[in-house]
């Protein structure tokens, strides 16, 4: 698996097929037994996840993980953690225009939102974060049809900056004419 700069991907398969745990090798927190993982043509195999991270790897996994005892707006931020702050604020405003269910939450404890505002938060700190090379796992997990449509649209604009992106999806509709190569695994 090959993936330039600008290039998305998109790995379709059923439960328990491998698409998370691909992911997660991707970030060391998988081993992976054959093969080499690399950016920009080093090895990462070996890497600290939080290393990744500034290097602009950034997975946004299946479900959440948020911090549930923070705020939405401490949570969406955490995201920018590297960025000053009139740049976080400018990344925080496109997340709630994806999400505009989030800013009446700003203030709310991440703990006591539901599933379908958690999975928003979640997805929105990883688009906050401004990376080189986004994994995202399950995004439309939990999520309306038409939120998930906005979550396309602006993954759409991200990459119009010249990142990548790999995609694992149980919906192959969802990735059919927007991501230039699909696996099936």
């Amino acid at each position: 698996l090959v993936i330039h700069p600008g290039e998305r991907v998109g790995i379709v398969g059923l439960n328990g097929h491998g698409k998370t745990t691909l992911l997660l090798s991707i970030i060391g927190r998988v081993d992976w037994p054959l093969g080499e993982i690399e950016l920009d043509g080093k090895s990462i195999m070996r890497t600290p996840t939080h290393r990744l991270a500034r290097a602009g790897v950034v997975l946004m996994p299946q479900g959440d993980a948020l911090f549930s005892g923070l705020s939405v707006r401490d949570n969406l931020d955490s995201g920018a953690f590297a960025a000053g702050w009139r740049e976080r604020r400018k990344r925080r405003d496109r997340v709630l225009r994806l999400f505009p269910r989030l800013a009446d939450r700003l203030r709310q404890s991440a703990g006591t939102l539901s599933g379908g505002e958690r999975r928003m938060c979640s997805l929105g700190r990883g688009l906050m974060s401004d990376a080189r090379v986004y994994l995202i796992d399950e995004p439309s997990l939990g999520l309306a049809p038409g939120i998930v449509a906005g979550l396309f649209s602006t993954l759409r604009e991200l990459y119009a900056g010249g990142g990548a992106l790999i995609l694992a999806e149980q919906n192959q509709t969802l990735l059919e004419g927007w991501i230039e190569t699909i696996l099936r695994i």
